[in-house]
């Protein structure tokens, strides 16, 4: 039988919430807003203080540095977005170091297999041009010449494959699930 206390208890809440939260935000909009970030980042560091004081705190520190590092490093080179960013630093916070590694694992498989399944299903429902068309940044011919112009976020957006939230949300409930018990 399973021993679900209050810890558990408001981490399945709050975790749950939040990743939910932002993955509808990221489907519909393609954006995890600050508003959404910013309180809950607070609210894990209150949560590991609160539950596991001191450690808990340098737990949260350390899954916040492996979580939004990683993320911001792979912005900063242009392979992601800054919501997804935060979204990483928020749920960190709650994760603490090994479950964050674990969600970054299990998000980078559901990012794998579904990109192939969307690339798949582009290739047979629209063909090869239109698919590279679609998803394949070229910028635009400038109107002096051979030139292009830079891609602009509102055309790096329409290339996004998949909104990042929620294979992270999927990752994390599957680790929610599995280390729940020994939290």
């Amino acid at each position: 039988m399973l021993n679900i206390g209050p810890q558990q208890i408001v981490f399945a809440v709050g975790v749950g919430l939040f990743t939910l939260t932002a993955a509808v935000s990221d489907w519909r909009t393609r954006r995890i807003p600050n508003r959404l970030t910013i309180p809950v980042f607070f609210l894990g560091l209150a949560y590991q203080i609160g539950f596991n004081g001191l450690a808990g705190l340098a737990d949260a520190g350390l899954g916040f540095a492996i979580g939004f590092g990683t993320l911001f490093v792979l912005w900063m080179i242009g392979g992601g977005g800054g919501g997804d960013v935060k979204l990483m630093g928020a749920l960190s916070t709650w994760l603490g170091f090994r479950m964050t590694l674990l969600v970054m694992i299990g998000s980078t498989v559901f990012v794998l297999f579904g990109t192939l399944a969307v690339m798949v299903w582009s290739l047979v429902s629209r063909g090869p041009y239109k698919t590279k068309k679609k998803f394949i940044a070229t910028g635009k011919p400038s109107a002096a010449g051979n030139k292009t112009e830079p891609e602009t976020s509102e055309q790096r957006k329409g290339r996004r494959i998949m909104a990042y939230a929620i294979p992270v949300a999927l990752a994390t409930w599957l680790v929610a699930i599995w280390k729940l018990p020994t939290l």
